[in-house]
């Protein structure tokens, strides 16, 4: 556990944090465990050396993944 002070809230919100940040991702280009944080905002895979784009501590963040899921079905309507 990293250390944040000053109540269990905020202790959790960092634990969930560096635990987001140090996960492996599926990368979207080559579809394996390889997606790895680079630096804030920026996701390598070390299979495929894709770089990507995204939240700073998870791939992918929740308005991230709302405006993809409308994207798509504005394409589909189309």
């Amino acid at each position: 556990m990293y250390t944040a002070r000053y109540g269990a809230s905020i202790r959790k919100m960092v634990d969930k944090a560096i635990k987001a940040k140090n996960t492996r991702y599926e990368c979207p280009k080559c579809r394996k465990l390889k997606l790895a944080r680079k630096g804030t905002g920026l996701w390598a895979c070390r299979s495929c050396d894709a770089t990507f784009a995204g939240a700073a501590y998870s791939f992918r963040s929740e308005a991230g993944e709302i405006a993809a899921r409308l994207i798509g079905e504005y394409a589909k309507s189309s």
